[in-house]
């Protein structure tokens, strides 16, 4: 047998399949108000009960699903939050993206290894033109950043110094999970996505769901060839893990550029510890970040160096009980 840690690391793959499969057929979201064997679940939600039952046999080995001693499947306490598919903490669109975009990238590494990214990047699109190349997989990508943003975001935001800021300016910010949570917790504010112009009928519909009509706006750019909108905050959320130091640090430069004096910067994203050993979902990303963009994850002494080199002071580390974290630089 092998030792447990490898033991998951090789057969976690297949893990991932079936939890990904489990969310996309409904199969978590029935089970979280039920216990039920396979045979039932397979009649009410229309799926073959042979394929079902390898796949339940496989989530209830890897603890991700309970079954009791009558052979009936339930989702645990602990494990709902992140399963039910109307759970802001939901991992079902993080997962869509995953399987729909990042799985076919990752032969990648295989070149990057032997030849070096640059090389075997030379000869591929651009990262966003690949996460928006068709409707569903801008639809798939924004899901899964709306899943990883907007509950932390509503833990991020207390600390992140708003209370006397009257606009802010979400750079490279989807359909505006930030946004809402920051509206929603500072009566008073309002907030401007800057995003690429096919984002812009997805922020349209979160502002029609959360009836933010005149205190969320969409300013369409790019960010690496445009200055950012006048503002008094500017929020990097899962981006600058997204590119170089350099470019980073360019990003940073606008960001207090736009700023107005006594404004801040918000940087948003995973942190790794200060030994680089972990935590594990953020070397994971850190990975990910290799076939997906041209960045890396970062600590938070390196972001620190970051928003210094731009002009930033008093920089300041405040962190969630969640993987996303928050490091606050601010204008003179």
């Amino acid at each position: 047998m092998l030792p447990s840690a490898l033991e998951k690391a090789v057969y976690g793959v297949y893990a991932t399949n079936a939890v990904h499969l489990a969310a996309k057929h409904g199969v978590f979201g029935f089970l979280v108000t039920r216990e039920a064997p396979t045979g039932k679940i397979a009649s009410e939600l229309g799926l073959d009960e042979e394929t079902l039952d390898r796949v339940l046999v496989l989530l209830d080995a890897f603890g991700v699903i309970e079954r009791n001693e009558h052979g009936a499947y339930r989702v645990s306490a602990e494990m709902a939050p992140f399963l039910d598919p109307s759970s802001p903490r939901s991992v079902g669109g993080f997962l869509s993206h995953v399987m729909g975009s990042t799985v076919g990238r990752l032969p990648q590494l295989d070149g990057y290894l032997t030849d070096g990214k640059a090389s075997v990047d030379a000869a591929l699109p651009a990262p966003f033109e690949v996460m928006y190349k068709t409707p569903k997989l801008t639809e798939e990508f924004l899901a899964a950043m709306w899943q990883l943003t907007y509950d932390v975001s509503r833990e991020l935001v207390p600390m992140a110094g708003l209370g006397n800021v009257r606009h802010l300016v979400d750079v490279g910010g989807a359909s505006g999970p930030f946004c809402v949570a920051a509206l929603e917790a500072t009566p008073g504010l309002r907030a401007t996505v800057f995003e690429l112009p096919e984002v812009a009928p997805y922020v349209a519909d979160t502002v029609e769901r959360f009836g933010l009509q005149g205190r969320l706006d969409f300013a369409a750019g790019d960010f690496h060839r445009d200055e950012f909108p006048p503002t008094e905050c500017v929020a990097f959320g899962y981006i600058l893990s997204g590119w170089t130091d350099e470019a980073g640090l360019e990003l940073l430069r606008k960001a207090h550029r736009a700023c107005a004096p006594g404004g801040r910067v918000l940087i948003m994203d995973r942190l790794f510890d200060d030994d680089r050993r972990g935590p594990l979902p953020t070397a994971v990303m850190n990975l990910s970040m290799h076939v997906e963009a041209k960045g890396r994850h970062r600590t938070a002494a390196e972001y620190v160096g970051l928003l210094e080199s731009a002009g930033f002071v008093d920089c300041e580390v405040h962190r969630s009980t969640q993987d996303k974290q928050l490091v606050i630089g601010l204008k003179r």
